[in-house]
């Protein structure tokens, strides 16, 4: 079973970008070959990581709900065989972008056999970073792991804050074992006020950390290369990785 470490937010909180950190730190340290799971249905994780994507399992699921099997070849060998296609590689980890919702229609016995491959290829793999979107329905449907850490991403905005509050509460009503649920705030500009740390501290949260606003983050953005890519002694990576250095054993 693979540690798992998910990483949702509000939108614009910069998930993502620190999706990309902490894949950059696992394999860094030789935590490999670690499975990146794109579960945003507004996927750009392989951005991040400067990966090219073709396919994704909501495709193979879609063909599988349409009948899209070729002749003489089972539901269980397509699905088989369109997971492995989905799979992008790069040196210490792998990528699987999970893709749009679904459409109308039942997809029961799709999901069914999805989520048994995905438990199967998450066996091949000691660490897994899931990029999830604001709610955790994606995990919850379409995984049984455990998730081991939970990383809710903010700003230092009250609505981000705010936003962070929710998400911690809902993964704790959601039957998907949260070991550890850390709060990270991203993007500051100064250490955080009182009024935040006492909000913090009423929602029960747990502060891992603060990242800077880093702006070599936007250059790169700019410029359209990986922040994968971006130096380790850029602010924001050493911050990003002093947190994983505390919260990852």
């Amino acid at each position: 079973m693979p540690f798992s470490i998910a990483i949702a937010g509000k939108g614009g909180t910069g998930k993502t970008t620190l999706a990309g950190m902490l894949i950059k730190y696992l394999v860094k340290k030789g935590k490999t070959p670690v499975l990146a799971v794109d579960a945003d249905p507004n996927a750009n994780l392989n951005e991040v990581l400067g990966l090219e994507v073709d396919d994704t399992l909501g495709n193979a699921r879609e063909e599988m709900k349409k009948a899209i099997v070729p002749t003489g070849m089972t539901k269980d060998v397509f699905m088989s065989m369109k997971l492995e296609q989905a799979i992008v590689e790069d040196e210490g980890y792998d990528l699987v972008v999970m893709g749009q919702p679904e459409g109308p229609g039942c997809y029961c016995a799709a999901n069914t056999l999805l989520t048994g491959f995905l438990e199967r290829l998450t066996d091949n793999y000691p660490y897994l970073v899931i990029d999830n979107e604001a709610g955790m329905e994606h995990i919850s449907r379409l995984t049984t792991r455990n998730v081991d850490i939970l990383l809710v991403v903010s700003d230092t905005s009250r609505r981000g804050l705010l936003a962070a509050s929710r998400i911690s509460a809902l993964a704790n009503d959601l039957n998907i074992g949260v070991g550890k649920c850390y709060l990270v705030i991203n993007q500051i500009k100064e250490a955080p006020a009182d009024a935040i740390l006492k909000m913090i501290a009423k929602d029960g949260l747990n502060l891992a950390g603060t990242i800077p606003d880093d702006h070599a983050i936007y250059e790169f953005d700019l410029n359209g290369r990986p922040t994968i890519e971006m130096p380790e002694d850029s602010e924001a990576v050493q911050a990003a990785f002093e947190i994983f250095e505390k919260i990852i054993k």
